[in-house]
C-alpha cells in the first residue's frame, strides 16, 4: 500500500514505479501515455492541441503555464489528442486581453488532466537521460489514487512504437478550408481568391498549417488520412500536402505509402512536414526508427545545407528518417544542429521536397516560413 502525502490529490506514475506527487487542475481522471517534455516559452494552448501529441503526456519545461489564458483563436485542432500535462506550478492567472477563459477550466472542458507541483527539471533530466517513459497521471479531488493500478497501467502501456495513431486523429470526410493566418487588426482572415489549388492530406494537420497555405494563395481541400492517389488526383490539385501527425511514421506508412507514391508519378508538386516528411521518406525508399528523446519545442537550430543559413524552428516529433538510407537523387537539405538528425530533403529534378520541422510554428518563430511560398512557386 502506497503513502499518499496529505497535499497531493495527483500524481504522475512511470511504469518503473517512480511517483511524482502533485495536485490536479483540469478534468479529474486517468491517462495512460509517453511523457515527452517541451522548451517552448510561449504558445501552451497551440501545444495542447496540436495532433501530433496524441498518446503523450507533455511536461513543459516553462514553469508559468497559464499566464496569458486561453482562446478560440489559438485552437490547432478541435479536440485534443494530447493524454494530459504535467506542470511546475499552479497554474497562473491569466492576464491577457485575448484571454477568454482560464487554463484550468480549459482543461477540464477538454477532457484533459493535469498534475502541478511536479520538479519538472528532475522529470526532464529523467527523460532526457533515459528517454521517455510510459507513465500514468491521475487526479482524483478526493485524495483516493489508486497508485498500483495506475503503476500497473503505465508499465502495459504498449507504446508509441508500431502504432498508427493518425487515423485516429484524421478528419472523417473532405472538407474546404479558406482561414487565413491571425492578424493583430482583424484576426483571422478568409482567402477569397485563391490562385492554387492544393489537396491537404490530414495525418493530424495542425489548423495554422492549414492557414499558411491559404495566406499563401491557395485554396484548400483537406482528405482524410486513408485517401488514394487516385481519390486524391480526381479533385484535381495543383499540388499535394503531407501533414504532421502522430504515432509510428512505419505504420501509418502502410495505407500512406503508396498513396504518396501515386502522387509523384502524377508529377504533381509535393511537400511534407514532420509525418509528411517521414511518410515520404518511406515511399522514396529510406528509412524512419524512434528517437530516444526527440525534439520538442520552439528554439531547435536547423541549418539550410544549400544555403548555410540557420533557422531557429518550432518542433514536434519522436520518430526521424536516417540519413544514411535516403536513397540515390534524394537529397538531404536540412540538418539539425543540435543532433545532426535530417531535417529536410528533396528529389533531385522534381518538385518533391519535405521538412521535418514546423514551418508554420504557432508557437514558435518563423524563420522557415519561406517553405510555404517555395510550394506555391512549385505550382506556379
Amino acid at each position: 500500500m502506497t503513502l499518499i502525502p496529505e497535499w497531493a490529490d495527483a500524481a504522475l506514475i512511470l511504469a518503473d514505479g517512480e511517483i511524482f506527487w502533485g495536485r490536479g487542475a483540469g478534468a479529474a481522471g486517468v491517462a495512460v501515455g509517453e511523457v515527452c517534455f517541451n522548451t517552448a516559452l510561449t504558445g501552451y494552448q497551440e501545444i495542447l492541441t496540436d495532433p501530433s501529441y496524441a498518446g503523450q503526456i507533455i511536461t513543459f519545461t516553462f514553469p508559468h503555464i497559464g499566464n496569458v489564458g486561453t482562446t478560440p483563436e489559438d485552437m490547432e485542432t478541435v479536440t485534443p489528442a494530447a493524454r494530459g500535462c504535467v506542470l511546475r506550478e499552479d497554474i497562473t492567472v491569466p492576464s491577457n486581453w485575448r484571454n477568454a477563459q482560464h487554463l484550468d477550466a480549459w482543461l477540464e472542458s477538454m477532457n484533459l488532466t493535469a498534475v502541478t507541483g511536479i520538479d519538472t527539471r528532475r522529470l526532464t533530466r529523467r527523460i532526457r537521460d533515459g528517454g521517455a517513459p510510459h507513465a500514468t497521471v491521475i487526479y482524483a479531488p478526493n485524495g483516493k489514487l489508486d497508485i498500483e493500478a495506475a503503476q500497473t497501467t503505465a508499465a502495459e502501456w504498449p507504446g508509441l512504437e508500431g502504432m498508427d495513431l493518425a487515423k485516429e486523429v484524421s478528419c472523417k470526410q473532405t472538407y474546404s478550408w479558406d482561414q487565413s493566418e491571425w492578424s493583430l487588426e482583424d484576426g483571422h482572415g478568409v482567402q477569397a481568391n485563391p490562385k492554387h489549388h492544393v489537396v491537404a492530406v490530414d495525418f493530424g494537420a495542425k489548423f495554422n498549417i492549414l492557414r499558411c497555405l491559404a495566406s499563401a494563395g491557395c485554396k484548400v481541400t483537406v482528405v482524410p488520412a486513408s485517401t488514394t492517389a487516385d481519390e486524391i488526383l480526381a479533385l484535381s490539385p495543383d499540388g499535394v500536402f503531407l501533414s504532421n501527425g502522430p504515432g509510428d511514421p512505419a505504420a501509418t506508412g502502410e495505407y500512406a505509402v503508396p498513396m504518396v507514391q501515386g502522387i509523384m508519378e502524377s508529377g504533381k508538386p509535393l511537400f511534407g512536414i514532420c509525418l509528411g516528411h517521414q511518410i515520404l521518406a518511406l515511399a522514396l525508399g529510406a528509412k524512419t526508427h524512434k528517437m530516444e528523446k526527440g525534439h520538442r519545442g520552439a528554439n531547435q537550430p536547423v541549418q539550410d545545407l544549400e544555403t548555410g543559413k540557420v533557422e531557429i524552428t518550432s518542433q514536434n516529433h519522436g520518430f526521424v528518417v536516417d540519413t544514411k538510407t535516403l536513397p540515390a537523387g534524394v537529397i538531404e537539405t536540412h540538418r539539425s544542429l543540435f543532433d545532426g538528425t535530417l531535417e529536410g530533403l528533396k528529389v533531385e529534378g522534381k518538385p518533391i521536397f519535405s521538412v521535418q520541422h514546423h514551418p508554420e510554428a504557432s508557437p514558435g518563430p518563423q524563420d522557415s516560413h519561406y517553405l510555404f511560398e517555395r510550394f506555391v512557386g512549385l505550382m506556379a
